[in-house]
């Protein structure tokens, strides 16, 4: 697999290579293009000239001076040459450098006609010729038609064109070469911040760095801040279930050691049913506050939005079911666009505990309210509050009831740790749980994420 430095430096090259070719092609014939028609109108202007020093004899007879203006005509071999011929197609003028040379190809046709003609082939050097026909008019005699021939070698005319290909392609492929070594430059400049990532994570695996240090670019820094976060909520989460093993054996000591002192000092059968039972009781109670401890996610990195409602009514309808004797009436307020930014799971928990204490002492009604209020740094806060109609948390018992194992009322069936793992699931994401009096005259239990 390429890196991302050679790929953008071969698909770089590919299209600079494919884009200056395309220049070159493009130049190339524009400028062979401008070089014919350049010879073209050279040849119209010694066509001019010709015609401009020609003139009938006295014998009617066209004839052109012997020493033209034009130096090329009068030099031999010198590439332009020049020929007239009258109507029957006799030569009635050559120049001095169209000796030895034989003119083929179209003439004109009619008076005033141009035609260029390319010459030569095989072992002939290549030449253009410009034929032009005219009607010679010299008194009342009947006017005469001449057809001129300007013919030039086109060895100059290509060896202009093969050293401007060499010049232009010579360029081109230098300035390639340099642009590809400014793109290299550039790549690895630009790429720069990627290396301080790949390096800053191979400093993490080795132990050397705890997160990715220093400041990156805004399309980075970003994927910059999430690694960290990730990073941090994994830390956290192997520390939580670090922290909750030592303190599931350290709690569970206490009952452990009470039934070994009960069996060595030889307490009767009943007294030992009896501890047993209390102590085997305190221990389920641990084991299911850790445990649930323990499962807290909480508010992980890259994590997606989670609507509230359906989860919530996913609760009160198995709270229904459970308490399906008591008819109480449960009223929802909420929107669809309320999001959680957590785990489902310790949705569940949060909602699971705090539901199951309302439904557990409401007498009638019970409203369950969610919304999301702006004041969190990363975002909008998740405010959850769930009223009821029953006896409510007197204001003494409001701290007791945070901590784990303790109920206000001791009659009732259940383990005291509701509200106690809805505060860790609170504190876990930064939040606060707020024990109040309800306007239904039960509690209002809050909690702000």
């Amino acid at each position: 697999m390429r890196s991302l430095r050679a790929r953008l430096l071969l698909v770089s090259a590919v299209v600079l290579a494919g884009f200056l070719g395309l220049t070159g092609l493009a130049l190339d014939r524009a400028f062979s293009v401008s070089a014919e028609s350049a010879l073209r109108e050279r040849l119209q202007g010694h066509l001019y000239a010709l015609l401009a020093a020609a003139d009938l004899n006295d014998r009617q007879r066209l004839e052109l001076p012997i020493e033209l203006p034009e130096p090329r005509f009068n030099l031999i071999g010198s590439g332009l040459m020049a020929e007239v011929r009258d109507a029957s197609g006799a030569t009635a003028w050559r120049s001095r450098s169209a000796l030895g040379t034989e003119f083929a190809g179209v003439a004109a046709r009619a008076p005033g006609e141009r035609v260029f003609t390319p010459l030569g082939g095989g072992t002939s050097p290549a030449r253009l010729m410009l034929s032009f026909a005219t009607r010679w008019e010299s008194g009342a005699k009947p006017a005469q038609v001449y057809v001129f021939h300007v013919v030039e070698r086109l060895d100059e005319h290509q060896a202009q064109i093969r050293q401007f290909r060499r010049g232009l392609f010579g360029w081109l492929a230098a300035a390639t070469v340099l642009l590809l070594v400014f793109q290299a430059l550039i790549l690895r400049w630009g790429l720069a911040p990627l290396r301080r990532v790949a390096q800053g994570l191979a400093e993490i695996e080795s132990g050397r760095a705890q997160t990715l240090s220093g400041r990156y670019p805004a399309e980075l820094q970003p994927l910059v801040d999430n690694l960290n976060a990730l990073l941090a909520s994994t830390r956290a989460h192997l520390q939580r279930y670090r922290d909750t093993l030592g303190n599931l054996a350290h709690s569970l000591k206490t009952p452990l050691a009470v039934l070994r002192g009960s069996v060595e000092a030889k307490t009767p059968v009943e007294e030992l049913r009896a501890v047993a039972q209390g102590q085997l009781q305190n221990m389920n109670q641990i084991v299911e506050y850790q445990l649930q401890r323990a499962a807290a996610a909480g508010r992980t990195a890259l994590s997606a939005p989670l609507p509230a409602g359906p989860t919530a009514r996913k609760v009160i309808a198995a709270l229904k079911k459970v308490y399906a004797a008591k008819s109480l009436n449960v009223e929802v307020n909420v929107a669809p666009d309320v999001m959680f930014r957590g785990d489902e799971g310790d949705l569940l928990e949060i909602l699971g505990n705090i539901l199951d204490n309302a439904f557990k002492w409401a007498r009638s009604r019970v409203r369950v309210e969610a919304r999301n209020e702006p004041g969190a740094p990363s975002g909008l806060r998740f405010t959850l509050c769930v009223e009821d109609d029953g006896p409510g948390i007197p204001d003494d018992q409001v701290q007791r009831v945070r901590a784990r194992g303790a109920r206000v009322d001791a009659t009732t069936p259940g383990h005291g740790l509701g509200l106690a793992v809805v505060q860790e699931f609170a504190e876990l994401y930064g939040g606060e749980l707020i024990i109040s009096r309800s306007p239904l005259g039960g509690a209002a239990v809050e909690v702000r994420l």
